[in-house]
């Protein structure tokens, strides 16, 4: 490992990764119903054992807010988070057979419009979301995607709620560590050594967090005084860490509801590691590629490992791989050294991270979601077309709407319309001069082909000559082949000539031809 790289690059990076990991680690198991230390067991094992495994330079891997409504479900289910480990343990080993049968194939079939939509989508919902945070409104849960709220709420009413109601203090630390942030990456101070080694997201944290506790001191009512607005760790006042650790209930292999659960949590974090993956490598500024076989077997093991020590189901994570790429990283040293500063400052400094207001981790993650929604990016896909546009649009307000995995879904539902309707179009074209016209089959033509071929049947007027040319088509199926019957027969009363060429696969002989 370069030494100095990763001193200038990576660890900088690892330290706002922590940053934005700590709230969301502890809100999502929070929100799952799960011990609060099973968040950072997990992140914990995201960073250091998928960090160390994965072929993924850039990516980070955690707790995802995706899973928050299986692993409820699966606890109610079992009855018992230790029953569910177990579930979890099996899913991982799962993950690790998908890997090894080349499951993750299926990440290079992702359209680039919906890779696109879906990073867009993910930084409005981190600014959407974080507005409430800001305001001081701290009703739900950090890492929170979805549309609908567990508070029975949904995005935008609870901004509306906490427009009603801000607090004064969590406005001025969200502003002062915005514009710290902000003033980190001018051009005039990245000529200095220090201004480019230090991270501008810890520093303004660490400055909001002190600018409140000065608050206290000298504005009392403008401080923030409710505990909730503050990161809420879970005590750590033990003689030693395993008290911690939660072990699965192997008691419970008769039960086929854990094997359900399993498959289901394999399936879904896989189909969301190998979306962040590829919407990671999209960021990369490198334009590195990530094994993905190699990264579910990585994802599996972690969730092996996250299970037996109990810990919360892992992903890749897009929003903490955003926010390491956009820090600067270089390499997967990053991640891992993410996991064990979240781990030690857990232990050895849990009083002082108590401190930091979230009006100050909302600012960061508003940095990060403007970095993934910027104005460019959706003039970019304008340009391209309604091919890519539409899918693109869709899938932003998708997500927004519903939660990440449905709005993919219909975004690739959506595009994978316009993929159809292209290749129908250029499977047959038609060339025209004066009268005569030449209907040309570009590759094999099949029932998905009719409705193209009958509008340009229909298209051509009588007292025509029509040469039909099927040199490049291998095959023509009976539904085309009708279509032909019926065009051919349909000519002689408009006094059209029909020929054809290079089509030997008829069962039946066109009235006029070749």
């Amino acid at each position: 490992m370069d030494l100095r790289s990763y001193a200038r690059h990576d660890l900088p990076a690892a330290l706002v990764v922590f940053l934005v990991a700590l709230p969301l680690c502890l809100g999502i198991a929070l929100a799952s119903g799960a011990p609060l230390f099973s968040g950072i067991v997990a992140g914990v094992i995201g960073g250091v054992v998928i960090g160390f495994l994965s072929g993924s330079s850039l990516s980070v891997s955690g707790p995802a807010a995706g899973l928050i409504t299986i692993v409820s479900a699966g606890i109610a289910t079992l009855q018992s988070y230790e029953a569910f480990l177990f579930a979890l343990v099996l899913a991982g080993v799962f993950q690790v057979a998908l890997g090894f049968a080349k499951g993750g194939n299926i990440g290079h079939f992702f359209p680039v419009s919906v890779i696109k939509g879906m990073l867009a989508a993910i930084g409005l919902t981190l600014i959407l979301k974080q507005i409430p945070h800001a305001l001081g409104r701290d009703t739900d849960f950090e890492g929170d995607e979805s549309f609908e709220q567990p508070d029975g709420q949904n995005t935008f009413t609870e901004i509306a709620e906490a427009i009603q109601h801000p607090t004064v203090g969590a406005i001025l630390v969200c502003l002062l560590t915005l514009a710290i942030i902000y003033g980190w990456e001018r051009p005039a101070l990245k000529r200095f050594a220090f201004f480019t080694r230090v991270p501008g997201a810890l520093v303004a944290v660490l400055a909001g967090s002190v600018f409140n506790v000065l608050l206290t001191s000298v504005a009392t009512r403008w401080a923030i005084s409710d505990v909730s607005h503050f990161v809420s760790l879970p005590s750590t006042r033990t003689d030693s860490l395993s008290a911690f650790l939660v072990f699965p209930d192997f008691s419970v292999w008769r039960n086929p509801d854990v094997y359900v659960i399993a498959l289901t949590l394999a399936l879904v974090a896989s189909l969301e590691t190998l979306l962040s993956i590829e919407a990671s490598d999209k960021l990369d500024p490198f334009k590195r590629h990530t094994p993905l076989n190699r990264e579910l077997r990585a994802q599996g093991v972690g969730n092996v490992v996250s299970g037996l020590i109990g810990g919360l189901p892992l992903t890749s994570v897009i929003v903490r791989s955003s926010a390491n790429i956009g820090a600067g990283a270089r390499s997967k040293a990053s991640a891992i050294t993410h996991g064990f500063i979240l781990l030690a400052a857990v232990i050895a400094i849990p009083h002082f991270l108590e401190l930091i207001p979230k009006a100050a981790l909302a600012a960061v993650l508003f940095s990060v979601g403007y970095k993934l929604t910027k104005p460019s990016l959706f003039m970019e896909m304008r340009q391209k077309g309604n091919s890519q546009l539409v899918p693109f649009i869709v899938t932003v307000v998708a997500i927004l709407f519903t939660d990440l995995l449905i709005g993919v879904v219909i975004g690739i539902l959506v595009a994978l319309f316009y993929i159809l309707r292209t290749n129908f179009q250029r499977a047959v074209v038609l060339v025209s001069t004066d009268h005569s016209y030449l209907v040309k089959f570009t590759r094999d033509v099949t029932f998905l082909n009719k409705a193209s071929l009958r509008h340009i049947f229909n298209s051509i007027p009588n007292d025509s000559r029509v040469i039909i040319d099927g040199k490049q088509a291998n095959f023509i199926d009976q539904d085309i082949q009708e279509l032909l019957r019926d065009f051919s027969e349909a000519a002689i009363n408009r006094n059209i000539t029909v020929e054809t060429t290079h089509i030997n696969n008829l069962d039946w002989k066109l009235p006029r031809s070749l």
